[in-house]
């Protein structure tokens, strides 16, 4: 995985972190489950990328 890619899908988990607890503050649940579905697509590209990696060493 590069270093590129990482930084992305941290970047995209810390916004989505940030959108839940924006969403729980101000009792907004589409901004909340909009936070979760973002941790959860930085997830699977995470996932994505490790797979890569297995196949290339």
């Amino acid at each position: 995985m590069g270093l590129g890619d990482k930084a992305s899908n941290k970047i995209d988990d810390l916004g989505g972190k940030a959108k839940e607890a924006t969403g729980k503050a101000t009792g907004d649940k589409s901004t909340e489950n909009e936070g979760k579905v973002d941790q959860a697509k930085s997830s699977l590209k995470d996932a994505g990328e490790k797979i890569k990696d297995a196949f290339k060493n």
